[in-house]
């Protein structure tokens, strides 16, 4: 089953040169998706050392177990943001580095049943979790426009979202909006049309997959946590793939470094090569911030 997805991890050597100081050391995976970052950084690791990965999404953890196909790799079905609890349980003090991948797997973007994709007919879905009772499809059938407007607008950086927000409304009015085709088409309306490369739909799909998986809290809770998951002397590195992460990512590293109890190990975000986004182009919004805590 795991061979059929293609993954590619975004700039894993790169990642792996600031993280992975100590051979034999903990490290955890905030989001192991397809494994691709775990099994690059164990290749690097000696065989002492510990992988801990965490994953909402139950089919891609159980893949990701299956391609890493080692023992140093301990796999929870659970946001990274518990990982403070998880290292405790283990009795484990903190991890020498953490790596929060914020992107989407190529399984989820790329297998329509996920309803991540504004391309392939699906449901209208969304979740991470299966288990969340909120899917996309719940959200634009039953939240009042005022929501749908401020998600758009927040969480999407949309600037037709009372537009969009009202022509939901009036659409499912007629008939529940279920599939992502109907939703892309809707959007595609306000806009008059597809004009470029960019779909017009891409940051309302983007707004709504972000609030029903409620990724914003989860990356603001991590970064709260890192004192919890990172040693003095570890590291914390974030890919993100979008400004409103990024910016969030920046703004608490710089905190943390204002503190004194961490260093910016790069002050500007790292972007991939050309060489890399032109080989794989999920990689192009990509941007790496890494972190050193270097007092208790």
């Amino acid at each position: 089953m795991s061979e059929i997805w293609t993954h590619i991890p975004i700039m894993a050597p790169q990642i792996a040169d600031f993280l992975l100081s100590n051979p034999q050391g903990v490290y955890v995976d905030g989001t192991l998706g397809l494994g691709g970052h775990a099994k690059f950084f164990l290749s690097r690791l000696g065989p002492q050392a510990r992988l801990l990965g965490f994953d909402k999404d139950e089919e891609a953890l159980k893949m990701a177990v299956e391609r890493v196909n080692d023992q140093r790799l301990t796999a929870f079905h659970e946001s990274y943001t518990q990982a403070p609890k998880e290292l405790k349980k283990l009795g484990i003090a903190g991890a020498d580095g953490a790596l929060f991948d914020l992107g989407l797997s190529s399984y989820q973007l790329d297998n329509p049943a996920r309803g991540f994709s504004i391309i392939h007919e699906g449901p209208l879905d969304m979740r991470f979790d299966r288990q969340n009772p909120l899917s996309v499809e719940v959200i634009v059938n039953t939240w009042p426009m005022d929501q749908l407007e401020r998600i758009l607008q927040d969480y999407g950086e949309e600037r037709n979202a009372a537009k969009i927000a009202l022509a939901i409304m009036q659409a499912r009015r007629t008939e529940r909006i279920t599939t992502t085709s109907c939703l892309a088409k809707i959007v595609e309306n306000v806009y008059g049309g597809k004009r470029g490369k960019t779909h017009p739909a891409t940051q309302t799909f983007q707004a709504l997959r972000i609030a029903c998986n409620r990724e914003l809290e989860a990356v603001e809770t991590a970064l709260g946590a890192l004192q919890d998951i990172v040693k003095p002397g570890g590291r914390a590195a974030v890919l993100t793939f979008h400004s409103l992460e990024d910016r969030l990512v920046k703004n608490r590293f710089k905190e943390l470094a204002k503190s004194g109890e961490w260093r910016l190990v790069n002050k500007h975000a790292i972007s991939p090569s050309y060489e890399e986004t032109r080989q794989n182009r999920r990689a192009r919004s990509a941007k790496l911030r890494v972190i050193e805590r270097i007092k208790a």
